[in-house]
């Protein structure tokens, strides 16, 4: 199986930034139906690999949405009504509230391209609080997905394109009583992007209260599926805020089919891909990174891998055994420890990233099985019969 590897020299440190993520902590609290996700431990998987440990974050069920993306979503919806209502708002203490608070900006339309889960948590956001919202989505995108987000109150109009096609065409939309929150940014639309970095700080947060209730050290290796690289920012930086700790390496993992953060790195600034992307990793097909988190994952990132979809394929099954039911995208960080791991090319990766039986790995599962067709495929099991 083919990969890409390349390692990054110009690591830098970003510091004091554990207020901003407190904040957005607090905002994540007060949603309905809060609680910390899991945070599994895998000690059984982390012996078969030769490792000291394996956690994983379990992102498969946050706010009853399959995935990680309505953390960054309802951050930055918020921080946008706020900023379009122009004022101060009144303290607050449920959605109830909040819709009461932002109803004078009705008629108001949410608008997103996705490919799946960012769209649904725009969506779900929307309905929340009285909203309409409109979801642009790439032809070809599974069905089961699209009628999820129609499922939460959405218009969606499927493009007959690529992902970016649909974000291009999403931002045509934008006006008096449409506005646009994407999760990708481009030359003067920053914002709102930059928000959607800072609100998935609440999965850190979260994961060092858990080590720190326990006593444990934190990872000494991070690997983060990289789209168009929010999340990666997001990861970058968390631990790159190191208050005099060591921090731990970070290894950035695409698909080999739609490595554009690879790929800018390799020409040292943004580039698109040639070729369309296409990848089963369906969160991950995106052509270019994002303009806000090319400079933090550029800067903050060690490593940047590509790997098959069949690497992600087993990242599911290993996840099947531990009774997780994970999406293709939600597997690619335990598809890259196994890339890094098995193949031999990589021996060289896995001596500068220092991997021994003593390494303590850190993964997240970003997303559930959203197309449960194609998770039976690959698995051999219905999601639905999987338990943990």
């Amino acid at each position: 199986m083919a990969i890409q590897i390349i390692e990054n020299s110009q690591v830098l440190v970003n510091k004091n930034i554990r207020s901003k993520e407190q904040q957005t902590w607090h905002f994540h609290k007060r949603l309905p139906g809060y609680a910390p996700t899991p945070l599994i431990e895998a000690p059984q998987l982390a012996r078969q690999l030769g490792v000291g440990n394996i956690w994983i974050k379990d992102e498969t069920r946050r706010f009853d949405m399959p995935s990680f993306k309505i953390l960054g979503t309802s951050w930055a919806v918020y921080q946008a009504l706020m900023s379009r209502l122009g004022k101060e708002i009144e303290s607050w203490g449920t959605f109830d509230d909040l819709a009461r608070i932002f109803a004078p900006l009705r008629p108001l339309t949410l608008v997103a391209a996705t490919d799946g889960n960012h769209g649904r948590a725009v969506a779900h956001m929307a309905a929340l609080l009285g909203f309409e919202s409109h979801i642009f989505v790439p032809r070809g995108m599974a069905e089961s997905r699209i009628k999820a987000i129609e499922k939460e109150g959405a218009k969606v109009s499927i493009v007959d394109g690529t992902y970016d096609e649909a974000v291009r065409q999403s931002a045509l939309e934008q006006d008096g009583t449409h506005l646009l929150i994407s999760d990708t940014s481009w030359p003067g639309y920053e914002e709102i992007p930059t928000w959607v970095i800072d609100g998935y700080a609440t999965i850190f947060q979260e994961i060092d209260e858990r080590f720190a209730r326990q006593y444990e050290p934190g990872p000494d290796l991070v690997l983060v599926q990289i789209g168009v690289g929010a999340l990666a920012a997001a990861v970058v930086q968390h631990y790159r805020d190191v208050d005099g700790f060591s921090s731990p390496k970070i290894v950035g993992v695409e698909p080999t089919t739609a490595a554009c953060m690879l790929e800018s790195m390799k020409a040292n600034r943004i580039v698109s891909l040639t070729t369309p992307p296409r990848t089963i990793m369906a969160g991950l097909n995106c052509e270019t990174p994002s303009l806000i988190a090319w400079p933090i994952v550029s800067k903050g990132v060690d490593h940047f891998i590509s790997i098959e979809d069949e690497w992600a394929c087993q990242g599911m099954r290993k996840f099947a055994d531990l009774g997780l039911v994970s999406g293709e995208t939600g597997a690619a960080g335990i598809g890259g420890v196994l890339a890094l791991i098995h193949d031999p090319s990589l021996s060289a990766a896995r001596a500068s990233l220092g991997i021994d039986y003593s390494t303590r790995i850190l993964v997240i599962c970003t997303e559930g099985a959203t197309d449960p067709v194609a998770y039976e495929q690959i698995v051999g099991t219905s999601p639905y019969t999987i338990s943990r």
